[in-house]
């Protein structure tokens, strides 16, 4: 199948550089990112990915490598919300195959579920410190269940041995605080991950969840999922009683929804395998960039919040 994007082996890169935030883990699913901006006009970006299915063959590592590049040129933060990896060539998996399944160097390999870990880390460890946690989905679920090995713990374990920069794992679900320091101040902003469930849909490409995941989640800010290969944001106005120091006023706020895409082709130029026969549409390939920074209203500082295509 011919791929829509080329894709050519990764060159490690090196960088000793901190980005201008710091991870800390409050637990296993629970993860809070210290920042400092010295004036209004300063941003902290991050990127925000799934489903990069690294090890398949139609993984676009180029353009993985262009988003990794970028993420640590402008000091961001990285969250992957799951499906890091495809591992569907594991001898006990019944969707394993000699072509289409697992890359060259997986095939061959007699420590499969080693040779993924091994491969992913060496690909990803010279921006180990932008990465902010790297979830699970379902696919790295199924390994632990079928298989016995967590390769997200693995990967991060081995990541972190490599780079001597701890690399955080996230759960299928959590959250991820944001504070910012400014002066005296700090402003907070929670975002919630979710890898993803069910087909997502044809025609609503996972959209008709917003509301469902809104209602029992009100109190995040952005809510990120994947899982769909779809690649979206849609905004959700939310009305809330406030009270302050005896004071009563009803407020309107954005509730933000994102899906991050993916980086596996499997559409390619249309001819044939398995997603073209199950009728399977072309995907957004790459991720989505959020930026942060610090506005004003009503007389009150908070954090801004836009989304940019990370194409």
């Amino acid at each position: 199948m011919t791929a829509r994007k080329s894709t050519r082996t990764a060159t490690r890169a090196t960088s000793t550089a901190e980005p201008p935030f710091r991870v800390e883990e409050k637990s296993r699913n629970i993860h809070v990112v210290h920042m400092d901006l010295r004036s209004t006009s300063e941003e902290r970006w991050f990127l925000l990915s799934s489903d990069r299915h690294h090890d398949n063959p139609h993984a676009d590592h180029a353009l993985e490598l262009k988003h990794l590049r970028e993420a640590k040129a402008r000091g961001a933060g990285i969250i992957d919300v799951g499906d890091l990896f495809c591992a569907m060539g594991g001898r006990a998996d019944p969707r394993r195959a000699k072509h289409g399944i697992a890359r060259p160097e997986h095939a061959l390999a007699n420590d499969y579920f080693d040779s993924l870990v091994r491969h992913a880390s060496d690909f990803y460890s010279p921006f180990a410190r932008n990465f902010v946690m790297v979830g699970r989905g379902n696919h790295e679920t199924s390994v632990l269940k079928n298989q016995e090995t967590d390769l997200t713990e693995r990967l991060c374990e081995r990541m972190s041995a490599t780079s001597g920069h701890r690399v955080h794992s996230g759960g299928y679900g959590g959250w991820v605080q944001f504070r910012i320091g400014y002066g005296t101040q700090i402003h907070t902003l929670a975002l919630k991950y979710f890898h993803g469930s069910g087909g997502g849909g044809l025609m609503s490409m996972d959209t008709l969840r917003v509301r469902r995941i809104a209602s029992w989640t009100p109190d995040a800010d952005v809510i990120v999922g994947g899982h769909t290969h779809d690649k979206w944001t849609l905004e959700v106005e939310r009305e809330r009683l406030r009270t302050k120091n005896g004071d009563y006023k009803v407020e309107i706020s954005t509730q933000f929804h994102v899906r991050c895409g993916t980086y596996k082709d499997e559409y390619g130029d249309g001819f044939g395998g398995w997603h073209i026969e199950r009728g399977g549409p072309p995907k957004s390939l790459g991720a989505v960039w959020m930026k942060l920074f610090l506005v004003e209203s009503n007389r009150e500082r908070r954090i801004g919040v836009k989304f940019e295509r990370a194409d």
